[in-house]
C-alpha cells in the first residue's frame, strides 16, 4: 500500500498556514497575559491609594478577581473607560458601596442595574460616549449624586418628571445626544439642574424666531 500523495506546494501551503496560526495564537495569548497583569497591577495600586483604574484595559465585564483583589480595599474613585464593557453586575454596587466617583465611559452600555441607587457616597457618576437611548432612571435615585455625565449617547427620551425628583443632582450633561423636541423643549424648563444640551435644530415646519 502506497503511502499518499502530496504536491509539495500544498505541503507548504498548509505549512505556512499552520505557522501563521501559531503565530496568531501566540500574540493572542501575550496580548491577554498582559491585560491581566494589568488589571493585577492596577489592583494592586489601588490598594494602597483607594483609586482603582481599569481604564484601556481590553474588559468585556469586571473581572471576579477585581472583587476577590479588593475585597480589603474601600475604594474611593473607579474608572472603567476605554474598554468594550456591555453591562456591570448587580453586585458591584455591593463590593464597591463606598465610591464617590464612578467613570463608565466609552463603553457599549446600553443600561445600569437598579442597585446602583444602593451607592450611598457617589456623587459624580460618567457614562458619556455608551449607547444608552435612554437616561437611566436609577440616576435619579442615587442619593448624593451630583453630576452626571452622559453627553455622546443615543438617548432620545429622558423622564423629567424624575429627574426633578433626583435628591442631589446639580448637573447633568446631554449634549450630543438625539433628544426629541418635547424632550428638549422639557428639559429646557428645569430650572434648578444645570442641564447641559446641544441647540436643537428647527424643523422644517417650525420657526423659532416667532
Amino acid at each position: 500500500m502506497k503511502p499518499p500523495a502530496y504536491n509539495t506546494a500544498e505541503v507548504q501551503q498548509i505549512s505556512q498556514e499552520q505557522g501563521e496560526r501559531n503565530v496568531a495564537m501566540a500574540v493572542c495569548v501575550q496580548l491577554a497575559g498582559r491585560a491581566i497583569i494589568r488589571v493585577v497591577s492596577r489592583c494592586e495600586e489601588a490598594q494602597d491609594n483607594c483609586n482603582l483604574d481599569l481604564s484601556e484595559c481590553q474588559l468585556m465585564q469586571v473581572p471576579d478577581a477585581v472583587y476577590h483583589l479588593m475585597r480589603h480595599t474601600e475604594l474611593k474613585r473607579c474608572d472603567l473607560s476605554g474598554n468594550v464593557i456591555t453591562k456591570i453586575p448587580p453586585k458591584f454596587a455591593v463590593k464597591f458601596s463606598l465610591i464617590t466617583e464612578l467613570n463608565l465611559s466609552h463603553n457599549q452600555m446600553c443600561k445600569l442595574p437598579e442597585e446602583l441607587a444602593e451607592l450611598q457616597a457617589l456623587e459624580m457618576l460618567d457614562i458619556s460616549h455608551n449607547t444608552y437611548i435612554a437616561l437611566p432612571s436609577v440616576t435619579f435615585r442615587i442619593p448624593q449624586l451630583k453630576q452626571l455625565l452622559a453627553n455622546n449617547n443615543s438617548i432620545i427620551e429622558v423622564d423629567v418628571e424624575r429627574l426633578k425628583l433626583a435628591p442631589a443632582l446639580e448637573f447633568v450633561d446631554l449634549q450630543e445626544n438625539p433628544l426629541t423636541p418635547r424632550v428638549h423643549d422639557a428639559l429646557s424648563s428645569v430650572t434648578l439642574i444645570k442641564i447641559e444640551m446641544t441647540p436643537r435644530e428647527a424643523e422644517e415646519w417650525e420657526d423659532l424666531t416667532v
